[in-house]
C-alpha cells in the first residue's frame, strides 16, 4: 500500500464498518457472506489492506449499494 493513499484506505475501512453495523452483522458473518477470512475483514476495516474489484463488487451486492 502506498503511503499517499493511506487515508483513503482508512476511510474505506470506516465505510465498511458503517455498512456492516447498519446490517447488524459481525465481522465473521460478513466474512462468511464474502467468502473470506474474518481477519481479512478486520484488516480492511482498519485500513491495512486494499480490496480487489471482485471483492469490492461482492461487498456492493451484500451492502446493497
Amino acid at each position: 500500500m502506498k503511503d499517499q493513499y493511506r487515508e483513503q484506505y482508512h476511510k474505506f475501512g470506516l465505510n465498511v464498518v458503517y455498512y456492516r453495523k447498519a446490517m447488524r452483522i459481525t465481522q465473521l458473518q460478513l466474512a462468511e457472506l464474502l467468502d473470506i477470512q474474518r481477519s481479512h475483514i478486520s484488516a480492511i476495516e482498519l485500513g491495512k489492506v486494499g480490496v480487489s474489484f471482485d471483492l469490492l463488487f461482492k461487498m456492493c451486492e451484500v451492502f446493497k449499494v
